[in-house]
């Protein structure tokens, strides 16, 4: 029966979006989004559905864990299940006595001994009780250094009652250097510098950056740099093919790239010549996404994707959502619909929401709502 109503709410929306106007279809998605929070909180079938699932357990998207609590009333020491974020398993923790102290900390181990965390994070909590929701956000914590699970408490003297909600969205993760020196960001180095570096000799950075033999020229949106046939032809097929036929490039010994700044081009070749650095590929990630696409350069593509999936935020969660449906990346597509619809973010930018609704493709705003039925039906 709940089943039922539930797919009545949907296919109301679906038929707004076959006939309604952009506005009307906004509207529609969240009038049917509560409409079926209503049927679902007032179902009995509910209680045993939520039973099935472990009060310890810490749900986890990209950079965000949330740990949901159905009565904080009766808990007077609850550890989480361990979750995985970075390189380590993390616990959260809630202890309460005079007041409601909350912990989060690396489970132990060896590695976490020799490698403790420098963590950034925004850490919050939601309660609700009959009708009653408050919401407490602790100050951003930065690169804050975990080792035992006194290294971050959180003491709350607010009184809380019924499901309460703790969520933790890191903003960053360090850890020492291998080579010495100050802590690294485990998820601003390493990945693009081992594929780029992987795929050319140190020495063709010289070659980039010193123009050295330069045969052709690529003209950008804003300027103009030097390159080297031979290296954009063996990292790409379509280069490869435009050099072997008698296209105006193979003629006039120039490149139309008008799609990017200089900026973003030197980027690209950066990373082709394997001498590009972190912030560099962190900065050009999107212009780089579609250089990969349009040229055919299927590891420089993957590296976007997987550092796309990494820092998922409400600020570019629906930029993203639109990259990923363009370029057909399912783990970035999968990962940002779950971010708005499992974790309820969409409620977060409810006002972006509509406006990303007036120019979504209809198929992105179905799939929208299949992943809220599939995944509100039972909660």
């Amino acid at each position: 029966m709940l089943e039922l109503v539930i797919r009545a709410e949907v296919e109301e929306v679906e038929n707004t979006t076959k006939l309604g106007k952009a506005g009307e279809v906004a509207g529609g998605i969240f009038d049917c989004i509560h409409d079926i929070t209503e049927v679902i909180a007032s179902s009995p079938a509910i209680h045993w559905i939520r039973m099935k699932d472990s009060a310890y357990r810490v749900e986890t998207t990209s950079r965000l864990a949330q740990w949901r609590i159905d009565n904080v009333s009766s808990c007077t020491y609850r550890r989480s299940d361990p979750f995985h974020m970075g390189f380590w398993n993390w616990h959260l923790a809630l202890e309460k006595n005079k007041v409601l102290l909350i912990k989060l900390y690396p489970e132990i181990s060896n590695f976490a001994k020799q490698n403790p965390p420098i963590a950034s994070f925004v850490i919050r909590v939601l309660s609700s009780a009959g009708g009653d929701t408050k919401l407490l956000i602790h100050p951003e914590v930065t690169d804050k250094q975990l080792k035992s699970n006194d290294d971050f408490v959180w003491p709350i003297d607010v009184p809380l009652t019924g499901k309460l909600i703790i969520d933790v969205e890191f903003l960053d993760l360090k850890a020492a250097s291998p080579q010495g020196g100050e802590p690294c960001s485990i998820w601003a180095q390493g990945l693009s510098q081992r594929r780029s570096h992987a795929a050319a000799l140190n020495g063709l950075g010289r070659m980039l950056i010193e123009g050295i033999h330069t045969d052709v020229t690529i003209s950008t949106r804003d300027g103009s740099v030097g390159a080297h046939r031979a290296i954009l032809a063996a990292r790409s097929p379509v280069f490869r093919s435009m050099f072997s036929h008698n296209l105006q490039e193979t003629e006039l010994s120039t490149i139309n790239i008008s799609d990017m700044t200089v900026e973003s081009c030197q980027a690209f070749l950066s990373y082709l010549y394997g001498t590009i650095q972190p912030e560099e590929f962190m900065a050009h990630r999107l212009p780089l996404l579609h250089a990969a696409d349009k040229y055919d350069i299927s590891d420089l593509k993957d590296a976007c994707h997987d550092s796309l999936i990494e820092d998922i935020n409400a600020s570019n969660v629906l930029e993203r959502l639109q990259c990923a449906t363009l370029y057909q990346l399912l783990e970035l597509r999968a990962s940002c619909l779950r971010y708005l619809v499992q974790f309820r973010k969409i409620f977060d930018i409810r006002d972006e929401f509509n406006v990303f609704l007036q120019s979504a493709d209809r198929e992105l705003i179905a799939d929208i709502f299949q992943e809220i039925l599939a995944t509100w039906k039972g909660f």
